[in-house]
């Protein structure tokens, strides 16, 4: 009996998760209401590129969604960032690195106005290095030095794609950032709203520090939902400041 509890727990879990995906869809296709397939585009991304169950669930999620699901490659999911977060830019002609981390991939884009020049995915994100890299929730010092060297090294390929000399601007998307530029401007440790600086990662990893473990994180700007995965996003948007020497990075919103 033992045997069995043991493995029906993780499938318990699994079809759990499972249900919580196709109840979002369902929402998904109550807004979609009226449209035609030829109007919806419906991607999934790096979840979904590594699942070993993709298949079996793509279609009770095409059912719940009512359109056709593509998965997508890393550097598609790079190029429609791009395009998220530059048709909410004021248009110019600066070079713009704009850098996204996700879950469980983070995807490097250098691009002008409307165009993406250079993509990269990589398989770095805050949800797989929180659970890699702060087991239990424990946030130290050391979990964090491992956590940023292992992510330097996944991302290491960038120092010769993005480099520092291809573009002008840093901008970040998605959770993780907008959390960071959040927090760090409601706590006073950042010039203007929106923008990173270096000195901020370092005041907030102290205070992570401090803090110990994940489920007793009291910061504005960091909701209850992020603080399991904020200090796998936090090695990881480390490791791209130090990588690629960014002095600041604005928040875009778009992505």
């Amino acid at each position: 009996m033992e045997g069995l509890s043991a493995v029906a727990a993780p499938v318990a879990w699994i079809e759990f998760a499972v249900q919580r995906g196709l109840d979002c869809l369902r929402r998904f296709a109550a807004r979609l209401s009226g449209f035609t397939p030829r109007q919806v585009r419906a991607v999934a991304t790096q979840t979904l590129r590594e699942a070993r169950n993709r298949n079996a669930f793509l279609v009770r999620a095409q059912e719940a969604l009512g359109y056709p699901i593509e998965v997508i490659s890393g550097r598609e999911e790079a190029r429609l960032i791009y395009q998220g977060v530059a048709h909410l830019l004021p248009q110019s002609d600066e070079r713009r690195l704009v850098v996204d981390i996700g879950g469980r991939s983070t995807e490097m884009i250098i691009g002008q106005g409307y165009s993406a020049t250079t993509t990269e995915s990589y398989r770095v994100g805050s949800v797989a290095w929180s659970m890699r890299h702060f087991p239990d929730g424990v946030l130290s010092a050391r979990h964090f030095d491992h956590a940023e060297i292992a992510a330097k090294a996944v991302l290491d390929e960038a120092l010769h794609t993005h480099q520092r000399s291809q573009w002008d601007i840093a901008y970040g998307s998605s959770g993780t950032v907008g959390a960071v530029a959040s927090t760090l401007f409601l706590a006073g440790q950042a010039p203007a709203e929106g923008l990173i600086i270096r000195e901020g990662l370092d005041w907030l990893r102290d205070r992570l520090i401090k803090t110990r473990k994940a489920d007793a994180i009291r910061l504005e700007g960091i909701k209850e939902e992020r603080r399991p995965v904020i200090a796998g996003g936090l090695a990881v948007l480390r490791a791209v400041f130090d990588l690629l020497g960014i002095d600041t990075m604005q928040h875009a919103h778009g992505a």
